[in-house]
């Protein structure tokens, strides 16, 4: 898979830009504050229906504008198509070759993207729910049944903590509350037996990526911890139906707390993605680079899992991170991309490339939302 024409239409500091992509290596060069990083999130945006850096679609559209739209022509299994993502206020519509999409699920997807952006130190630095979308938008990009059941999940368990929080003020009900747990725990086991095949192939995609980037100097490992009492999703094979009858118990036996605090106290909204190296825990024991190697891992290690998954290579977009590695690692990030994907860039100053990275490549110069000078 990859990108051949990339439009942007007041899409932030973009009036009406075009882009013509090289099916290997893209580079945007030019100064802080310019829009570099704009196009990959308008690829990234494309693909997964959201941005990685707002969570409001308005910060989206030009200023003084009223809407923006995104388009781009992909080649996969040597077939064309037009995505269009269009943002008017709070709504967006999407199209796939000129077809209205009634649902999102049926559009995302359709391009796949691996991002690794700077703030990605977030994935080992930051609290769970980091690690929970990240594990939400990979499955999402290979999976429209898994944004089914998690979409279902997280309704009915808007609707059970609103009803917690009045049973926390006032008169408790607990067989209305009953009634919100079977269809919880029917979606939430979804969830879990994907998240848990998911990451079983990850972690070892993962552990052989760290061991090539860190000349194995160190050995990675996952590990996932669920909130479900006495459940290990990863070492221990379980199916829906025992995960389910698991939950619905579990949340009978929290009924009380539940009820007291106001919320639900288990579920795979309260899970753990684990990283440790030589058996310690990465949060209290890694050194930054070795961090940012183990986020570079994940990154990479999706890119063969989404091409396990949907039969093709995903587009992979690195948004200034050559800087923040040395030498070393440069080079072994080069030699595990290897040619196999297409590769849109970003970075301040072009000659920080590694000259392997530069054979086959087209260059692109950004100032103040104008984008020039193809190589």
């Amino acid at each position: 898979m990859h990108i051949e024409k990339l439009i942007l239409q007041q899409f932030r500091n973009y009036k009406n830009q075009l882009l013509t992509l090289h099916p290997h290596l893209n580079v945007l060069t030019g100064d802080n504050a310019q829009g570099k990083t704009n196009v990959l999130e308008a690829v990234y945006y494309l693909a997964v229906g959201k941005s990685h850096r707002t969570n409001h679609d308005m910060d989206l559209i030009q200023q003084g504008q009223t809407m923006a739209q995104l388009q781009v022509v992909i080649s996969r299994e040597e077939r064309e198509q037009e995505l269009v993502l269009q943002l008017r206020g709070h709504t967006k519509t999407a199209r796939i070759n000129g077809i209205v999409q009634s649902k999102m699920t049926d559009f995302i997807g359709r391009l796949q993207v691996v991002l690794f952006a700077p703030e990605d130190l977030s994935l080992v630095k930051g609290g769970p729910s980091v690690r929970r979308r990240f594990i939400d938008i990979e499955l999402g990009q290979s999976q429209p049944a898994y944004l089914y059941h998690l979409g279902q999940y997280a309704r009915t368990l808007q609707q059970r903590n609103a009803l917690l929080k009045q049973f926390a003020h006032g008169t408790r009900d607990e067989e209305y509350l009953s009634v919100f747990d079977q269809p919880l725990a029917e979606h939430g086991a979804q969830v879990w037996l994907r998240r848990s095949r998911f990451l079983l192939r990850m972690s070892e995609l993962v552990q052989h990526t760290y061991a090539t980037l860190s000349s194995s100097r160190e050995h990675l490992t996952l590990d996932y911890d669920c909130s479900l009492p006495g459940v290990d999703l990863l070492h221990n094979s379980t199916s829906v139906t025992a995960l389910s009858e698991a939950f619905q118990n579990a949340l009978r036996q929290k009924h009380e707390l539940d009820c007291r605090q106001g919320h639900t106290s288990l579920g795979p909204h309260r899970d753990d993605l684990l990283f440790f190296l030589d058996g310690q825990n990465v949060q209290s024991y890694a050194s930054q680079g070795q961090q940012r190697t183990i986020v570079l891992a994940l990154r990479l290690a999706e890119i063969d899992l989404l091409r396990e998954e949907a039969g093709e290579y995903p587009v992979l977009l690195l948004d200034d991170v050559l800087s923040e590695l040395d030498n070393q690692r440069q080079q072994n990030l080069v030699l595990a991309m290897s040619e196999k994907v297409q590769i849109i860039l970003t970075t301040a100053n072009f000659i920080q490339l590694p000259k392997t990275m530069t054979q086959q490549a087209r260059l692109f110069q950004v100032c103040s939302g104008i984008i020039s000078g193809e190589g």
